[in-house]
């Protein structure tokens, strides 16, 4: 059991263009929202499509190939790790999230050679 590590494996589709914020010398992050599919078929026989969305972050290289690469409605294959987090927003309420955090990115072109890092 020692082998095993928090690993998250997604592959969607991004709902947004990726937000990049740069700070310090030469730092950068990127926040972008992935959807992935689950297809099955319910008691009554009928498909039924399930879209669960994921909150992805990118940080140093994967930032700017995020930023320069992707877009929304790109198909993309992500290796990250899952980070949970809180903090205070604008009104005073303490809201929680949980993001992905981008190890491995491979962006699907349909029309081209796929590019990843």
């Amino acid at each position: 059991m020692s082998t095993l590590r928090n690993s998250v494996r997604l592959t969607g589709f991004l709902g947004n263009d990726p937000e990049v914020k740069k700070f310090g010398e030469g730092k950068s992050v990127a926040r972008v929202s992935i959807a992935t599919n689950e297809i099955y078929k319910n008691h009554g026989g009928e498909w039924v499509t399930d879209t669960q969305w994921h909150n992805l972050v990118f940080w140093g290289r994967l930032a700017i190939f995020a930023e320069e690469s992707l877009a929304k409605g790109s198909e993309v294959s992500i290796e990250g790790r899952l980070v949970s987090r809180s903090y205070t927003d604008k009104e005073g309420v303490l809201r929680y999230v949980t993001e992905v955090v981008v190890n491995e990115v491979k962006q699907f072109n349909r029309k081209e050679n796929a590019a990843s890092l």
